[in-house]
């Protein structure tokens, strides 16, 4: 995934961009960037952030990172922000998103006159280089932004930093939030709502799908006007998002409270449990909706061991993920030793992580365990942002079921009948996950209730993970 944040000031803007950036270290674990321009004019640092907080990175550089505008990033893919001269003048640049027509992107720009491009470890091309490529074909940089949005196939938000100001364009369909924040001598352009609130930013505006504009420290000024369609990602509600950010008006605490408060109605009268857990952090919300609703007690039955093991995602490779989202979790025995749980998390991807969770909990004296995540069963892989490491869809515990059944090929009607929970392939399906990671019953939140708990219009929202419609 990433995060991005930029500041356009009459002052310094170096604490603002550290502190900015920082708060968006949830969304990204490889690279951190930032890039300032001042009187000296441009200064950038990128540090690997894979084994170390941004902050500790980063606090050694702020003396060096002085000016008046900059941008910054948490990155989970590329090395970012790059420092781009062209003819368009000099710029920085920082992108969210997924390109999939790379290749036939590449090629194109070889054969109009683009003559290389940096390569990175594994033959891989940066993604924002290439970005940069695109809009270096046009005449101006706003020419450029509209172009590289219709070219790319997938979804882009960027940011450009130049000596006039901070280009923001949201992603064509408005997949990722764009936020601006204002205070008294500067704006401000975040991912995250909540990113500027300590910083003394009060919110100003949000980015309809497309729109481009330019951030002054003096002002904001509209040079595209945002396109009628949206399709923000569900997932950002879901799990991604920070539990105090809103997008499109709706803070995403409150949208997994409504998560939890439906998934109890759906299941009144289904299981008798001693107490409903959240598996931590992003099923807590989940987990204290269905308790309110329901009138099950809301325990912590495990306790995440945050000093060392922030994020169970950290490294890159899965075997080390897996591993430290088990050291991370502390049993409390009183909570969990003759009782029957109920769990909510926030999805089910391969299953591994939640399957040694509860088999942890059936060791530390656990009776039952029963399972609900919040979202319904994922299908398929997105197409528009960085979300999985997976390489193949196969990663998807649903898929390695409906192989099983179905075997290697299998129609897209075939995977909207395992879509609907109305359905036996459905039913049975949840079954076969229920059996291999040994819950004693499983039931998931449904797609029609999970658009229902954003509460905007389901037309605005991609739920291509789980019905393959974006």
């Amino acid at each position: 995934m990433g995060g991005f944040f930029g500041v356009a000031s009459k002052t310094n803007c170096s604490l603002d961009l550290f502190f900015g950036v920082d708060y968006h270290s949830h969304l990204g674990t490889k690279r951190g960037g930032m890039a300032v321009y001042g009187p000296g004019g441009f200064h950038r640092s990128i540090h690997n952030i894979e084994n170390s907080p941004f902050r500790t990175k980063f606090e050694k550089d702020l003396d060096e990172l002085e000016g008046n505008m900059g941008i910054g990033c948490i990155s989970d893919m590329d090395p970012q922000p790059l420092l781009i001269q062209s003819h368009l003048g000099s710029y920085a640049i920082t992108t969210v998103g997924k390109i999939n027509n790379q290749e036939q992107l590449v090629k194109e720009a070889y054969e109009s006159g683009h003559i290389h491009f940096m390569e990175m470890s594994g033959g891989k091309i940066n993604s924002t280089e290439l970005v940069a490529a695109l809009i270096n074909q046009s005449s101006s940089l706003l020419e450029g932004l509209l172009y590289a949005q219709e070219k790319i196939d997938g979804s882009m938000t960027i940011l450009l930093l130049t000596p006039e100001g901070i280009y923001a364009s949201r992603d064509r369909m408005g997949r990722t939030p764009v936020i601006l924040g204002k205070k008294e001598d500067a704006y401000c352009v975040s991912f995250e709502s909540f990113a500027y609130l300590n910083l003394g930013y009060s919110d100003f505006s949000e980015l309809g799908p497309g729109e481009i504009v330019l951030v002054r420290p003096d002002g904001v000024e509209t040079l595209s006007k945002p396109r009628k369609e949206m399709k923000i990602c569900t997932f950002l509600w879901t799990y991604y998002g920070y539990p105090t950010s809103t997008y499109e008006g709706v803070n995403v605490e409150q949208m997994r409270y409504n998560c939890g408060k439906m998934l109890a109605q759906r299941d009144k009268g289904n299981i008798t449990v001693d107490s409903v857990s959240g598996v931590p952090d992003s099923g807590i919300a989940h987990a204290i909706g269905y308790s309110t609703e329901s009138g099950i007690p809301f325990t912590r039955p495990f306790i995440k061991y945050t000093p060392t093991w922030p994020r169970s995602f950290m490294p890159q490779n899965q075997n080390q993920r897996n591993l430290i989202a088990k050291m991370k979790l502390i049993p409390v025995d009183v909570l969990i030793r003759g009782r029957s749980l109920l769990l909510i998390d926030d999805s089910i991807v391969r299953g591994t992580q939640l399957g040694e969770t509860t088999d942890f909990l059936y060791r530390s004296g656990a009776k039952e365990v029963h399972v609900r995540p919040a979202c319904p069963p994922l299908l398929y892989a997105c197409p528009y942002l960085n979300f999985s490491r997976s390489a193949s869809v196969m990663d998807l515990i649903t898929r390695r079921v409906i192989r099983e059944r179905e075997g290697d090929e299998v129609s897209d009607e075939l995977l909207d009948d395992y879509a609907d929970p109305d359905s036996t392939n459905y039913k049975e399906m949840v079954e076969e996950i229920r059996k291999k990671l040994n819950f004693t019953t499983l039931f998931f939140h449904r797609l029609d209730d999970m658009v229902e708990s954003v509460g905007i219009s389901p037309c605005k929202l991609c739920t291509h993970c789980w019905n393959g419609k974006g």
